[in-house]
């Protein structure tokens, strides 16, 4: 990720597009972030469409050009402000952001998909480090804030380095837990830890930073990170690894016991796990990732990832198995950026009372079977049926069944009176075989292939008029985090409908010069208009080149 710093980049990209450049996908956020121009988060590919750039994160940061996102699939910007934001594919969700484009539920021509929502229920940033004119070293711990919005950079509360314990490669679990339990943080520097026991955080408002993503390996079937019944924890900047032996969990974050404090609440910020990836051994397992027990815990942008592919290529799920990735029975949970892919059963499941969502990406599994998959019925988030009150916004499920055809009931499960909680969910077909029947329960339009060789979205947006299944201008499948010999299993992109020599306004037609596709108020890879966007709309960086809209194919721009 990119952290603390200001951009005064106007350097031109591609198709006169200028800025700043950060196409990405997951585990790459950007937070304390002054751009002073534009902010692309993709880079277009000549001849071809965008680069895999499948969804991101972006908090506490100002943007005083515009945002372009261009074929970005999905993403969470939270507490920020924004000179403009000119377009989304799949699933934008804006949380506390000045500037924020107005809720649109789906993808049609009168605007592309945003969840906004006006404030920040509760959060408190991830912490960080900075130095003294004098060469000294502190620990900034930013204060909890409820019902905000916008940018924020006061000053945190600041540690000196003697209350906090530098832990470096090499160091033990024991070494670590030793400072931990006389109440000293714990920042932790690059480097691959193999944990032989659970790092314990026992003393209330402890901080564990990881600084440039340390690796955190399960050693002997233990918990990476187990927090006890204490409030005000911080754990933020890492990525937590499955190891030979299989464990219960990476994450055990309290005992069930503990209510928690809604005024001073436990925070997880930029934690990744992964379940197999650099083939550092034959074989990992684990049963879940990240189990949440305790009440009053805020999630800020967690991607917990079962690999779909390694080093060595593609797996099966006899490979690295993990049942679950979010397993939350803690009352009132929040989570911000929350993506969990490829588990064998519920990708998320979530039995605690109280719990909101803002944001969440999901992938089943590639290599299951109707037997293992389809008439079990998981789902890539499931609300357990005893919950009374749950709010979730832009929550989408995705599906490329890789190896036989599975048909599917539903992408998400929750009770029937909080269907209504449940703002613009959606499900994609990426490719592959099979179909998925509704977005949520028994609600919402199909997801399979087309026939065109493209994405098909369906979302769900209530007892009103809803986009019906169609075509999205994305790559497919998103890549792993782990080094590997492609960033996916799934071809690239298939070329779209060519433009035709006219078209209605919303029409799917070919961005020119470019096998990607669009429809109607949405923007190409290279920033200029879709062809079939209305005549007024005007949200894109460059007009259109071509415009199929008034009768005939007209070249605007040589």
């Amino acid at each position: 990720g990119a952290e603390n710093f200001r951009s005064t980049s106007t350097f031109s990209w591609f198709g006169g597009s200028s800025g700043m450049l950060w196409a990405v996908s997951q585990a790459a956020p950007l937070r304390r972030v002054h751009v002073d121009h534009n902010l692309l988060l993709f880079q277009y590919e000549e001849g071809d469409a965008a680069g895999f750039a499948s969804g991101g994160y972006m908090a506490n940061s100002q943007v005083d050009g515009a945002v372009s996102s261009g074929s970005q699939q999905q993403w969470l910007t939270r507490n920020s402000k924004v000179g403009q934001w000119v377009q989304g594919v799949w699933n934008m969700v804006f949380v506390g952001v000045e500037g924020a484009p107005k809720d649109h539920c789906g993808n049609d021509p009168t605007g592309f998909p945003a969840v906004t929502v006006e404030e920040t229920p509760i959060v408190a940033e991830k912490p960080y480090v900075t130095i003294d004119s004098k060469g000294l070293y502190y620990l900034n711990i930013p204060e909890v804030k409820s019902k905000t919005s916008g940018v924020d950079w006061t000053a945190a509360e600041k540690v000196g380095f003697e209350k906090v314990f530098v832990a470096k490669e090499g160091d033990t679990a024991a070494d670590i837990n030793k400072q931990l339990a006389k109440g000293m943080h714990v920042v932790i520097t690059p480097g691959t830890y193999e944990l032989k026991e659970s790092l314990k955080v026992v003393k209330a408002g402890t901080v564990v930073l990881g600084l440039g993503l340390p690796i955190l390996v399960s050693g002997k079937g233990n918990a990476v990170i187990e927090v006890g019944d204490v409030d005000g924890v911080r754990v933020a900047g890492m990525i937590l690894e499955a190891g030979p032996v299989a464990s219960s969990t990476l994450v055990q974050w309290g005992t069930g016991k503990h209510k928690g404090s809604a005024k001073n609440p436990g925070v997880i910020s930029d934690v990744f796990g992964r379940v197999g990836g650099p083939d550092r051994y034959p074989n990992v397992e684990t049963t879940s990732m990240v189990n949440i027990a305790s009440g009053n815990v805020v999630g800020d942008n967690l991607w917990l990832w079962r690999a779909d592919h390694t080093a060595a290529g593609t797996t099966t799920p006899a490979q690295n198995p993990c049942q679950t990735g979010m397993n939350i029975t803690g009352d009132d949970v929040t989570m911000y950026g929350l993506a969990v892919e490829h588990t064998l059963q519920d990708l998320t499941l979530w039995t605690g009372e109280g719990g909101s969502t803002y944001f969440y990406q999901s992938e089943m599994p590639y290599g299951v079977d109707q037997k293992g998959w389809g008439d079990a019925g998981y789902v890539g988030y499931r609300v357990g049926d005893g919950v009374k009150k749950h709010e979730a916004y832009g929550v989408g499920v995705y599906h490329f069944f890789r190896d036989y055809v599975v048909t599917c009931d539903t992408a998400i499960a929750a009770p029937d009176a909080l269907v209504d909680s449940f703002h613009s969910p959606l499900a994609v077909f990426l490719n592959g075989n099979g179909v998925v029947k509704h977005v949520i329960n028994k609600l919402g339009g199909e997801t399979k292939s087309d026939g065109k060789g493209g994405a098909v979205v369906a979302t769900y947006c209530g007892s009103g008029p809803a986009p019906g299944p169609s075509p999205g201008p994305s790559p497919g499948p998103s890549p792993g985090p782990s080094p590997g010999p492609s960033p996916g299993p799934s071809p690239g992109p298939s070329p779209g409908p060519s433009p035709t020599p006219s078209c209605n306004v919303g029409d799917t037609v070919t961005c020119p010069g470019s096998a990607a596709t669009c429809a109607g108020n949405q923007c190409c890879p290279d920033a200029s208009t879709c062809p079939s966007a209305s005549e007024d709309f005007t949200g894109c960086p460059q007009p259109k080149t071509v415009d199929c809209t008034e009768g005939g194919l007209s070249w605007i721009l040589a």
